[in-house]
């Protein structure tokens, strides 16, 4: 018999409230973004009080910290839900624009969410005249902690959930989408893909990226970090599509995995597609970063 993990019975809302015929609702995906934000704040603080750490001088003050947050609050949120809307379900809000604001019904991309940081980042250094590169490279060293918890609360909603599998620590994962496993019989268990994704992306590129920062000088050499970020994020990413499910509007019957690029019987799923050039442009940011230091 298939040794199963049975998905743990954690409801996705920390707490609701009735009020009247409205119910306010926190769910542990908010708390991630807030709590992520939180921590990401802090890490930011405390970096720019060591200016041992830069070439110089830090790029910002506390109080200019305290302030950038508010731009990047506004990327993440506009820049994630534009491109969900943009990358993975055009047609559907094409045709139903006025749920493209409604975020509290799920659909954040990452990319598109990096896209609006990356933009912030550029704005609000060239409003306080910092450079963008060592502005770029405090935020990213900071980022990590936020895509733990994040992954974790993708796991924790049921969501984004693996490829069907028959390892020991395959999770039997609620409802009846992840249930529709066509040739397994009984319980269908899949790759917690989410919590891989927490792995990689939270806790083995965030320990690297804080040891640059550090113990190896890299914040003295702006945009180094930031291409580490970015391949490494690009790489990981990757990496984890091989065992995580596409999206159900790229599956089809001629097209079981999902790819958007078909290459004979293999391909490239939606997230593979979007984390290529990241790669590229990280490794090539990196490595132009070094030569020019």
């Amino acid at each position: 018999m298939q040794a199963v993990i049975q998905f743990p019975a954690i409801s996705p809302e920390i707490f609701s409230i009735d009020i009247g015929d409205f119910t306010f609702a926190l769910r542990w995906y908010a708390m991630a973004y807030i709590v992520g934000i939180i921590i990401g704040w802090r890490m930011a603080v405390a970096l720019v009080k060591r200016p041992a750490l830069w070439d110089g001088t830090p790029p910002m003050t506390k109080d200019q910290v305290d302030d950038f947050m508010t731009w990047v609050i506004l990327g993440i949120i506009l820049g994630g839900r534009l491109g969900f809307v943009l990358f993975y379900q055009p047609g559907y809000y094409l045709q139903n624009p006025l749920e493209i604001p409604m975020i509290w019904q799920g659909g954040m991309s990452f990319h598109g969410g990096f896209i609006g940081v990356m933009l912030a980042i550029f704005g609000f250094a060239w409003r306080v005249g910092s450079p963008a590169g060592s502005v770029a490279d405090m935020l990213v060293t900071c980022t990590p902690p936020g895509l733990l918890l994040g992954r974790i609360a993708n796991f924790i909603n049921a969501e984004l959930w693996g490829l069907p599998t028959s390892v020991p620590w395959g999770v039997v994962f609620p409802g009846a989408a992840a249930q529709n496993c066509p040739m397994v019989e009984g319980a269908c268990a899949r790759h917690p893909s989410q919590l891989y994704e927490a792995g990689l992306e939270g806790l083995v590129l965030g320990a690297l990226l804080l040891w640059l920062a550090l113990a190896r000088g890299w914040l003295k050499t702006p945009w180094a970090i930031t291409g580490t970020f970015i391949a490494g994020y690009g790489i990981a990413r990757f990496f984890v599509e091989f065992f995580r499910q596409a999206d159900p509007q790229y599956i089809t019957a001629a097209n079981p995995m999902g790819y958007v690029v078909a290459l004979g019987d293999w391909g490239l799923k939606m997230g593979q597609l979007l984390s290529t050039p990241m790669i590229l442009a990280g490794l090539i940011l990196l490595i132009w970063a070094r030569r020019r230091a």
